[in-house]
C-alpha cells in the first residue's frame, strides 16, 4: 500500500513540474551589473557587504539604467569565495517594480552560475539560473555581465 502510495506522489510530482515546464513563459534578460564602490578588504574572510547598485543596459557606466541590484553578500571561502543573496530590482518600462531573488555562492574571476530561486511582479512565481561572467575587474570598479533564464507561469489576476 505504502509503495502504491508513494508511486502516485511522485508521478503527481512529475506530472505537475512537466505542467509547468509546459505552461511556462522562458525570458532570456541581459544586461551589466555595475559595482563602482569596491572595498578594498571586501575579500577579507567573513567580510559581510551590502549593496545597492546599478544594473545597466550597456557597458558603459553611463548606458541606461534598468534596475538595481540590492542584497547582501558575505566572503565566505578561504579564496575569497562569496555566498550573494539579491532582488534585482526593475526600474525599466517593461518590468518596472518587478524582481528577481538571485541566490548562490559566487567564486571569484570566473563566471558565476546561481539560481533563481523567485520573483515580483512579472516575474511573480519564476524559476530559472543566471550567468554572471566579469567583464571589468579593477581596484576601483567590477562589472559583470548578466544573462539571465527563467521561466513564469503567466497567471489570470481574479
Amino acid at each position: 500500500m505504502a509503495s502504491s502510495l508513494s508511486q502516485t506522489v511522485l508521478f503527481s510530482i512529475l506530472l505537475l513540474l512537466s505542467l509547468h515546464q509546459a505552461c511556462a513563459k522562458k525570458t532570456h534578460l541581459n544586461f551589466y551589473f555595475h559595482v563602482t564602490d569596491v572595498q578594498a578588504n571586501a575579500t577579507d574572510y567573513g567580510t559581510i557587504i551590502v549593496m545597492d547598485q546599478a544594473l545597466r543596459e550597456g557597458l558603459d557606466e553611463n548606458s541606461t539604467l534598468i534596475g538595481r541590484v540590492q542584497g547582501i553578500q558575505a566572503v565566505v571561502g578561504k579564496d575569497g569565495s562569496l555566498e550573494t543573496m539579491f532582488n534585482f530590482l526593475f526600474l525599466n518600462e517593461q518590468y518596472n517594480g518587478s524582481t528577481l531573488a538571485i541566490y548562490g555562492r559566487a567564486p571569484l574571476e570566473t563566471t558565476i552560475e546561481r539560481p533563481v530561486i523567485g520573483g515580483t511582479g512579472k516575474f511573480r512565481l519564476s524559476q530559472g539560473y543566471s550567468l554572471a561572467k566579469p567583464v571589468i575587474l579593477s581596484a576601483t570598479r567590477l562589472v559583470y555581465e548578466l544573462d539571465v533564464y527563467v521561466w513564469t507561469l503567466e497567471l489570470k489576476d481574479d
